[in-house]
């Protein structure tokens, strides 16, 4: 369950391949960021007094003694969407622009593909008033870096089972 605009949403129970994913992922990044930074896994993330969504995947500079509360932004944030591609890359995707997060993947393990948002910019008809300017589709084969990492080189790849 997650905390979006004051309203608690049921989210579907992760399969095996999900899991996998979010944990390939978590490990990437650890190596990708390393010391002075907490890979968090489903953990909250406070984007305004009533928005708590819990990402697959969350980057925030520090480390967990920082944190005495919930972060209130990350580096970088990924999802890992299955069955939940619509709701990732549509209204959440729309929830993180607004809350300020200026790198949001979406691992797409359907088509094999990473889905990366950059640049949040309002957008009055948009949902929550915010969307992001960039979205590009990365090919399992492609290579990426994250934003706060601009030196890292990673496989989309080994993002999935």
């Amino acid at each position: 369950m997650i905390l979006v605009e004051g309203e608690i949403l049921d989210m579907p129970h992760p399969n095996p391949p999900h899991d996998t994913s979010v944990g390939l992922t978590e490990d990437v990044l650890r190596r990708v960021f390393g010391p002075g930074h907490w890979v968090r896994g489903q953990m909250a993330l406070v984007l305004g007094q009533s928005t708590d969504p819990l990402p697959d995947v969350a980057v925030v500079a520090g480390t967990p003694r920082d944190f005495p509360a919930h972060p209130r932004t990350a580096l970088l944030v990924v999802e890992v969407a299955e069955s939940s591609l619509a709701y990732d890359s549509g209204d959440k995707a729309h929830l993180y622009a607004a809350g300020g997060i200026e790198d949001y993947w979406v691992v797409d393990l359907v088509h094999r593909v990473l889905l990366m948002h950059r640049a949040p910019r309002p957008n009055s008809g948009a949902p929550f008033g915010w969307q992001f300017a960039s979205v590009t589709t990365h090919h399992a084969a492609s290579v990426v870096s994250p934003l706060a990492a601009p030196q890292a080189s990673l496989r989309v790849e080994d993002l999935m089972p």
